[in-house]
């Protein structure tokens, strides 16, 4: 059958090498284009016709293999050498008895790529390229019949081993022109230069890596993808398949993961392929060493979200070449230059996410390069950063982690400092943590780290460490609240930190839901005997600038009803703080305290109705205040003191303390200082106000006659102001007892050195009696 099969392909043999005949003839023409053309020619017979193995083989070795041989042997046209071998090559891969070619090949390539000096006759090195190929697929499809031939063979590689090695010494002279031109204008010409770059040391002096690598590591920042792609193939290919790659791998690796983040998806997706191989290429070449990691090894059980686990190669390449990697990535991290900052910050996310467990070797070189880094204002390499000591939460021990953050913070607490605990703790699984938790609280609430500093950006950071631990552990949080409160009651307290008001007080309504509480009130009422026992451990000692003072403010105006359920404590510490001898801008910021409570008293201090049974304190209050009227040279302040005491504790006091408290305005209506007269005044008139029941009229009617025979005196006062603002109090006093206080008018008039003011109140008592 096969002697049929091949005697019904002699005739197709037979007009393929009768159409041939027609053109091998124009192979011995002078002219080059002459040659070109029958080459061309032939190459249609043979090549782009489809021809079974047999005819082929049939044309080739009795028609085509020796004009061809003598073409790549002799013709001094490059092109035409190049078609005969491309022929060749198509003739020994299709054909059915590649070894006959075998005798008459071997000579040729032997002729042309190497003479007895070991120069080689072909002077274009594109075609030595093609012989060499010629060469190895001869080698390949002539397995079996090359013993025969072992001396011609070996000649012919020795010769091309000297050249590789001549190479190999003299590729050094050609790096420094290359790198030269690596930042030509031309982009074309910047990739031709990175793929020679690559060839030469590939195939060169492995050892000009080093003279290289900041060139291509610049080109990473190239504005063209095409630059940043070829630099990518480049140091891949090296990674795979350059000799000395292990001696490199610390160096290569980072400028092939960098590739991770170019902005291009087909350079991204390049780098990936290119990694992947290379971690597999890795594992096989170390299957020995990895075999226990690759049956057992199981991927941690918390990972972040969306993220794909490297390959064990993959990882196992980082993790040996950390320790050489991160030196230099924490200095780049720190650079100068901004471009340089970013792109190392995002290698140090992915290298710590191959790393995983393995970060725990290099966390104090880490958190310090962390610290110094998010103190900037740069938001892409703080956000970088950030995201990366996340992932020491995810796969660093917290016994570990949180001593050496604790330690730092304890020791120089910045707000850099927080912003990476607070990350970790995001990171870090729940029930990984929950061991942690009252260490971490107690920490935070401690005096020395919550109330160290009073900058904005420390608080803000502070905070978010608050609400990373109620985000992560969630109801595990119950047996730290009271600690997060303290946390969180101190950041509201910290001047300047009204914008924050409001995302304490979200922090706050979280941490109530965790607890499956309603709101933040119900916080302050499941704390407030302790939050009032902590502020007030060393309240006989307050000064103006105790941070405990401002503490107790938020405590008591922002728990709302709930203060009114720790009188037993707030009113002692009222008492305490006023004493006379006490600094007077702490009492008066207290005064102001009690005063925003009593102008919404019953929603506030008196919510349960308990402000009544401590009517013994606050008649002491009332003495405090007056002690401290002579004090205050500011207007303003007396009337908040004094203003908010009438207006909103008379209507639960004593009748005897409304008279207390006249009597001693009174007195400062004498008072040296001008502005605490005007401030009496004011005070008068309020207290006027607030007597409207004709009982409590009737019960002190002879108190308000020796107060109208008093402010008569005044009325006639040298001061135009004093008089104009006493005026004022006797038209508010003047609806009690009109009749009186007319009575009392008509027998001072007489002795005022002007009438104006008398009339003046006569008349409107006329008026508003009609």
């Amino acid at each position: 059958m096969a002697e049929d099969g091949a005697l019904g392909d002699q005739p197709r043999a037979a007009d393929v090498v009768k159409a041939l005949g027609r053109h091998l003839g124009g192979l011995q023409e002078p002219g080059r284009d002459a040659r070109l053309r029958a080459l061309r020619a032939i190459r249609a017979e043979v090549q782009e016709r489809p021809l079974s193995a047999l005819v082929l083989q049939e044309v080739f070795a009795k028609q085509l293999l020796r004009p061809l041989v003598r073409c790549l042997v002799g013709d001094p046209a490059e092109r035409c050498r190049e078609l005969a071998v491309q022929l060749t090559c198509h003739g020994l891969s299709h054909g059915a008895r590649p070894a006959e070619a075998l005798p008459c090949l071997l000579p040729a390539l032997a002729q042309r790529l190497c003479s007895p000096q070991g120069q080689s006759h072909e002077p274009c090195e594109e075609l030595r390229l093609a012989l060499i190929q010629l060469l190895s697929l001869l080698l390949e499809l002539c397995e079996a019949d090359l013993p025969t031939y072992l001396p011609e063979i070996i000649r012919l590689l020795y010769a091309y081993i000297r050249r590789q090695k001549h190479f190999h010494m003299q590729s050094e002279f050609l790096i420094k022109p290359l790198m030269q031109t690596v930042s030509h204008q031309h982009f074309r010409v910047r990739v031709a230069v990175i793929q020679a770059t690559g060839t030469v040391i590939q195939f060169g002096n492995g050892k000009s890596v080093d003279d290289v690598l900041s060139h291509l590591a610049q080109r990473l920042f190239d504005e063209i993808p095409q630059v940043r792609q070829a630099v990518t193939s480049v140091v891949g290919e090296w990674l795979l398949h350059l000799r000395d790659r292990y001696s490199y791998f610390h160096k290569l690796i980072p400028l092939l993961l960098s590739s991770f983040t170019d902005e291009m998806p087909e350079n991204k997706q390049l780098a990936v392929s290119y990694w992947k191989r290379i971690g597999l290429q890795w594992e096989k070449e170390n299957e020995e060493d990895l075999k226990d990691k690759l049956d057992f090894y199981s991927a941690p059980s918390h990972y972040p979200e969306g993220v794909v686990r490297p390959e064990l190669g993959c990882r196992e390449l980082v993790t040996r070449n950390l320790s050489k990697i991160l030196p230099g990535l924490c200095h780049d991290v720190t650079d100068w230059v901004e471009g340089t900052r970013i792109k190392a910050s995002q290698l140090l996310f992915i290298l710590l996410l191959h790393a995983e467990d393995h970060i725990t070797q290099h966390m104090e070189l880490l958190l310090t390069t962390l610290y110094r880094v998010c103190l900037s204002e740069e938001n892409n390499v703080v956000r970088n950063c950030v995201k990366a000591a996340e992932l020491i939460g995810t796969f660093v021990s917290p016994k570990v982690s949180l001593k050496l953050l604790v330690s730092a913070l304890e020791k120089t607490p910045m707000p850099s400092n927080l912003m990476i605990l607070a990350a970790v703790i995001r990171g870090c699984p729940r029930q990984v943590l929950k061991p942690h938790l009252s260490y971490l609280a107690n920490t935070l609430s401690q005096p020395e780290i919550c109330q160290r500093s009073e900058e904005i950006f420390y608080m803000e950071q502070l905070l978010c460490c608050v609400q990373a631990i109620t985000e992560v552990c969630q109801e595990d949080c119950k047996e730290i609240s009271l600690q997060l409160m303290k946390v969180l009651v101190t950041i509201m307290a910290i001047p300047r930190t009204e914008h924050l008001h409001e995302k304490v007080e979200e922090s706050m309504c979280s941490l109530a839901q965790v607890q499956h509480l309603s709101g933040f009130l119900d916080l302050y009422k499941q704390h407030i005997d302790q939050l009032m026992e902590w502020v007030s451990v060393s309240h006989d000692c307050w000064n103006c600038y105790s941070p405990e003072v401002l503490q107790l403010d938020v405590i008591a105006t922002h728990s709302g009803p709930i203060i009114g359920e720790a009188l037993q404590d707030f009113i002692p510490i009222l008492k305490t703080c006023l004493q006379p001898t006490k600094d007077p801008l702490m009492r008066l910021k207290l005064f102001t305290i009690l005063s925003q409570l009593l102008q919404k008293a019953n929603e506030t201090i008196n919510s349960q109705g308990y402000l009544f049974d401590f009517r013994g304190y606050v008649s002491c209050l009332f003495s405090f205040v007056f002690c401290s009227v002579s004090q205050y040279k500011r207007r303003n302040h007396l009337k908040i003191c004094l203003y908010f005491m009438i207006s909103h504790i008379c209507p639960v006091l004593l009748v005897q303390l409304r008279i207390c408290f006249f009597l001693e305005l009174l007195k400062r209506l004498d008072d040296a200082a001008h502005d605490v007269r005007l401030a009496a005044a004011q005070a008068l008139t309020d207290w006027f106000k607030c007597i409207r029941n004709d009982d409590e009229k009737t019960v002190i009617k002879s108190n308000i006659e020796f107060l109208y025979r008093e402010l008569l005196i005044h009325l006639d006062d040298p001061d135009q102001n004093i008089q104009r603002a006493v005026l004022e109090v006797l038209k508010e006093g003047s609806v009690l007892y009109p009749e009186l206080l007319v009575k009392e008018i008509e027998a001072v008039e007489h002795k005022h050195r002007t009438p104006a003011y008398c009339n003046q109140l006569l008349q409107h008592i006329q008026s508003t009696g009609e």
